[in-house]
């Protein structure tokens, strides 16, 4: 006898099998794909396996010529790839795919897409519960990137890295929230004691911010290796920053300084236009008497820039993202950086500003905000308002002292400081802003700029031309 629900949801009937005899086979791309899809979503809400839907899948995704492992959650995406090399290009913009030349959509291909792309979500999002070691993190990293490999985004592009990609949407915030429910289900403690156990994990900001959180209670090889793990992730995270804030020139060209007289700065188009008089018809030669070069040399003021970041615990990747970005600038020429971060007390970085692995360490992460302390600190550092730019990043959440922050904001900015509030620094964008600090800035005319790190390279780019 037919089962009613298997038919309703294939349109075949489960007496016809495929070939090996593992199941029924439905009879079109569409009902291939609907099936894969629906299994996936069972699994991602209830572990325990549906008879009906494995078979089913395992015969459509034997039927398309794909391995069964990609039905294994516990089988990683590299661990197919390893005995499938064939596989490795398939999901690379995977998630991303274009229309047909035609406008007409390829169905089988799309129900091939829909078995690879159910291997990636279920891999990432089915994390199951107890505790987590360090090699299920590491795997479940590896595959976080297949899947950002698969929406178009960079290495870390949706966990905090790199800025993501157009497909992928709001994944970001939700990939990295089951990343920091892996980090939070760890032994940490025990896992960085062991150092092969240690060498397995990957540097997120999820577990940096564990770290940071715990380095109070580690000693011995366990704060050896947390450190390392820390001077990893600031290292890659700064290289990124560092290309992003060299891209642009700061300064306009100081033509009073006569131009270096080496090869790399020849100006060739300028010189043979300059020597075309010398142009010798008979010898078909140009006889160059004088060479022109480019100038390089750029005109700056020197420029103050003080950094105030709230390091409560909402405020993590922010805090992350803007000590490194504070010794990239404190290495540019006549760029004076200070640093200041806070929750209900202030501490003065500056001294340690050009080394973020040393600022890091010295943060206590967590408590709440009291914004007022911080603009005592801040404030005297202000020599020469109008060469000064002040960015404050914080959520604005203040523990009933929003008036008193928001006239001493308000009176910096009138001094004729720079003032830039910024909601968050991170690389997915995500912001949250107390509204009532937000209409205030507005009104101002110093309005929250996007929450996106390369925005406020931008910015502060701008400021130092």
């Amino acid at each position: 006898m037919t089962d009613p629900t298997w038919t309703d949801l294939t349109g075949t009937d489960p007496t016809s099998t495929d070939p090996t005899g593992t199941g029924p086979v439905p009879d079109s791309h569409d009902n291939r794909r609907q099936v894969v899809y629906w299994r996936l979503l069972a699994r991602l809400f209830d572990p325990e396996e549906q008879p009906a839907l494995e078979s089913a899948s395992l015969a459509v995704v034997e039927d398309i010529g794909l391995p069964p492992a990609l039905l294994d959650p516990g089988t990683s995406v590299d661990s197919v790839v390893q005995r499938h090399p064939e596989l490795a290009d398939a999901f690379d913009g995977l998630m991303t795919p274009e229309a047909e030349p035609d406008g007409t959509r390829d169905r089988a291909a799309e129900v091939r897409r829909a078995a690879l792309a159910s291997k990636l979500l279920l891999n990432v999002f089915s994390t199951g519960s107890g505790a987590v070691s360090a090699g299920q993190l590491a795997r479940w990293q590896s595959d976080a990137g297949w899947l950002e490999r698969a929406l178009g985004c960079p290495p870390g592009g949706l966990r905090g890295g790199r800025a993501a990609g157009p497909a992928a949407g709001g994944l970001g915030p939700e990939l990295g929230a089951v990343e920091a429910d892996l980090v939070s289900r760890m032994r940490l403690r025990e896992v960085l004691a062991d150092p092969k156990l240690a060498a397995r994990l990957i540097p997120s900001m999820s577990l940096i911010e564990q770290l940071l959180r715990d380095k109070g209670n580690l000693s011995g090889d366990a704060l050896a290796n947390a450190k390392s793990l820390i001077r990893r992730y600031v290292d890659e995270v700064a290289e990124v920053l560092r290309t992003q804030v060299e891209k642009a020139t700061v300064g306009e060209l100081d033509r009073s300084v006569p131009p270096k007289r080496v090869f790399r700065n020849l100006d060739l188009d300028r010189t043979i236009w300059k020597n075309l008089t010398n142009w010798s018809p008979e010898e078909e030669r140009l006889y160059v008497d004088r060479l022109h070069y480019r100038h390089t040399t750029r005109r700056t003021t020197p420029q103050r820039l003080i950094v105030v970041v709230d390091q409560s615990g909402s405020m993590v990747d922010s805090m992350v993202n803007c000590t490194i970005l504070a010794s990239i600038f404190a290495g540019l020429p006549k760029v004076d950086v200070h640093l200041v971060a806070y929750d209900t007390r202030a501490i003065d970085l500056t001294p340690w500003v050009r080394d973020p692995f040393d600022v890091l360490l010295r943060t206590n992460l967590g408590g709440g905000n009291d914004g007022p302390v911080a603009m005592a600190m801040a404030r005297p550092k202000i020599a020469e308002p109008k060469n000064t730019v002040m960015v404050w990043i914080s959520d604005f959440y203040e523990f009933d002292r929003s008036q008193p922050l928001f006239e001493g904001i308000e009176a910096v900015h009138r001094s004729g400081v720079r003032f830039l509030p910024v909601g968050s620094v991170t690389s997915s964008g995500r912001q949250e802003v107390n509204p009532w600090f937000r209409e205030r800035f507005k009104a101002l005319g110093t309005p929250v700029i996007s929450g996106h790190v390369d925005k406020l390279v931008h910015e502060l780019k701008t400021f130092l031309t």
